[in-house]
């Protein structure tokens, strides 16, 4: 008899999970982990989220004196203002209705408080550090919505900026070390 339960537990386990990881946050990593598109609402959020850092450290980074930086700085500002900005319009045009954050969430406010106290090499590194993690992130969860996301609209969206943020990976890795 205990086995039997046992083994029914663990089924419906297994069972559950998947269904889960759907709406658990992105924050807690189990959708990317599992593979797994991110609930619309939860999209949203992190997509804001991100492009809120993407553009104040950027802006930061412009007040740097390399201008490579500066000019990487330049064009995160000009690409994420865009993408928050069609991302507002797909949320509104599609009556959606979720929250976008208009502030930092206090992983990503840390991370910036952190950059705004360094300075010169300390910052560039961390600066870059920053913003590869930020857009493997990115590209991760762009990817798995525009594969697996709930919202035909939002997951055509996300499937035609997938390469913009490829892109900036790209140019992030190729920043000065």
């Amino acid at each position: 008899m205990n086995k039997i339960m046992i083994a029914m537990l663990g089924l419906a386990t297994c069972i559950s999970v998947p269904a889960m990881a759907q709406s658990i946050p992105e924050k807690s990593g189990i959708n990317s982990l599992m593979g797994v598109a991110s609930r619309t609402a939860d999209f949203i959020k992190i997509a804001t989220i991100s492009d809120l850092y993407e553009i104040q450290s950027s802006e930061l980074a412009q007040q740097n004196h390399n201008p490579t930086l500066s000019t990487f700085a330049a064009r995160m500002i000009e690409d994420h203002k865009k993408i928050s900005a069609s991302l507002t319009d797909i949320v509104h045009s599609n009556n959606l209705q979720v929250d976008q954050p208009t502030a930092l969430d206090e992983n990503h406010q840390s991370m910036l408080d952190k950059l705004k106290s360094l300075h010169g090499n300390d910052f560039t590194l961390q600066y870059r550090s920053d913003q590869i993690s930020g857009h493997e992130d990115a590209v991760s969860l762009y990817r798995r919505y525009a594969e697996g996301g709930d919202n035909p609209a939002l997951k055509a969206w996300a499937a035609r900026t997938l390469p913009t943020l490829e892109n900036h990976l790209k140019m992030a890795r190729a920043l000065p070390q």
